[in-house]
């Protein structure tokens, strides 16, 4: 009585039964039937399926088999792109710099969150603090392109001020330019420190991963390789992983407003402050 009672059952278990991987019991009538877990008790197996629990059998049950083993292979799916990717990349292009260090810079951020919000109240997906947004131009700090835009020019900005020097700028982007300017490296705070490491090692990652995947360029004597990058440019050139010694930043004279970093001969500072405001960083140490 009860395996017809589980028989009249089965159809409509089959039809709740969710794509999930699981195994399947053959029974048989040649009945086939997913399952995600069964017992065996005694002479009976115990069946978890989507639908509830069903009691067999064990003389009903010819096999149980793994899902992998029948069934059209599964379509491989290419690699997607990272969030945003459009937005980065469009940034990147306007202000030279290159996407792959702009997403590591995100990922380390917000984990690509266009809501995340920090406990300093720095928001969006380059974790702007709201001053910073303002002095930037920004209207929308919770709208990923004009977020991504900003923190981008801001992140150009501070790598022509330190010459190129990507652990510098990370460490101005994180803790603040005026941090920088105090100790004339980077800061030595816990948190500047790892974000630093963090995103160079992600940013390095990207790079390895993009060289394995493009393939061999060879090199002729009609067109040689370019003998150097240009110094300010992050997209032709990947920044240096090592952190030289910079040296002590000269302090201002006194009664003098301090700019919010100093600026090479003919560099634009990323914005402008009110006299004897430092610039705020973008996401300061928690």
């Amino acid at each position: 009585m009860r395996l017809t009672r589980t028989a009249l059952l089965l159809p409509l278990l089959l039809l709740v039964a969710p794509a999930l991987r699981a195994e399947y019991v053959v029974l048989r009538s040649g009945l086939r039937l997913r399952i995600t877990g069964y017992q065996l008790v005694g002479d009976e197996y115990h069946l978890q399926m989507a639908g509830g629990k069903v009691e067999i059998a064990a003389k009903e049950v010819v096999a149980i088999e793994p899902e992998d083993t029948f069934g059209p292979p599964a379509t491989v799916q290419p690699d997607p792109q990272p969030l945003y990717r459009d937005l980065v990349e469009a940034a990147a292009k306007r202000y030279n710099m290159d996407a792959d260090l702009i997403s590591s810079v995100i990922a380390v951020e917000s984990n690509f969150d266009p809501k995340a919000v920090s406990r300093k109240n720095a928001r969006g997906l380059m974790q702007l603090l709201p001053e910073t947004a303002v002095q930037l131009g920004v209207k929308n700090i919770d709208d990923p392109a004009e977020n991504i835009d900003a923190g981008t020019r801001y992140l150009r900005d501070l790598l022509q001020t330190y010459n190129n020097d990507l652990a510098l700028a990370l460490a101005a982007y994180n803790a603040g330019p005026d941090k920088v300017q105090l100790y004339g490296r980077v800061p030595p705070f816990a948190e500047t420190i790892s974000y630093v490491r963090r995103v160079k090692r992600g940013y390095e990652k990207s790079k390895s991963e993009a060289s394995k995947k493009a393939p061999a360029t060879k090199t002729s004597a009609a067109n040689p390789p370019a003998a150097d990058a240009p110094a300010n440019n992050p997209a032709a050139s990947v920044p240096s992983t090592k952190t030289p010694t910079a040296k002590p930043l000269a302090a201002p004279a006194a009664g003098t407003a301090a700019a919010p970093f100093p600026a090479p001969p003919g560099a634009a500072l990323p914005f402008t402050s009110a006299p004897g405001a430092a610039a705020p960083p973008t996401s300061p140490p928690q």
